[in-house]
């Protein structure tokens, strides 16, 4: 984590901790609010994340961040806390779309095909969300490795440039989806 974080001077003399849990491939508990999906199911991972409350630095808790390889989307649902999820599409160092999605609770998010995305926790209590994407899908984190991060960090000052991309357009915020989808069709691309 310490090459996508912001307070590289916290990072210095931090001890080392667990900054998020995944469990990837979970059995999808029968009696859960989402046994009542429709659509296929077969070739899709049904994964559970967890960010503890604890600040880096100056920063608040988040996932490393990623792209996925493959031309997919990801559906997301807050089970436990509150999330921002980010997503920014461009081009090496110069992105020119940004989105954050505040979810709490109940409510859903479709992070789109080829953008780099990832998750922060801007609560003082856990974040507990569940994920399905497709089994094969890869996930590739080089870009934020590169940049030392997104295009923008979420602090205690608010939310702050990432000085180390040439141009990082406005934060654009949206709504998150309140009911969950009818089917889980669309996860399996064209």
């Amino acid at each position: 984590m310490g090459n996508v974080l912001y307070d590289q001077k916290w990072f210095k003399t931090a001890k080392n901790f667990n900054v998020y849990y995944v469990w990837r491939g979970v059995k999808e508990p029968r009696r859960s609010r989402f046994a009542t999906l429709r659509g296929k199911k077969n070739g899709l991972r049904y994964d559970i994340t967890i960010i503890p409350p604890r600040m880096l630095g100056s920063e608040f808790p988040k996932t490393k961040g990623h792209k996925h390889l493959q031309s997919v989307q990801e559906l997301i649902t807050v089970l436990e806390g509150q999330a921002f999820y980010f997503a920014q599409w461009g081009k090496g160092n110069k992105i020119n779309n940004v989105e954050v999605v505040k979810a709490k609770k109940g409510d859903w998010l479709i992070v789109p095909p080829d953008c780099n995305h990832f998750t922060i926790n801007p609560a003082s209590k856990r974040l507990v969300m569940a994920n399905w994407l497709l089994k094969k899908c890869k996930s590739d984190y080089s870009l934020f490795e590169k940049y030392q991060g997104a295009g923008y960090y979420f602090t205690k000052n608010g939310w702050i440039k990432n000085k180390n991309y040439k141009k990082v357009t406005k934060l654009r915020f949206k709504k998150p989806l309140k009911k969950k989808p009818e089917n889980f069709d669309f996860l399996y691309g064209n």
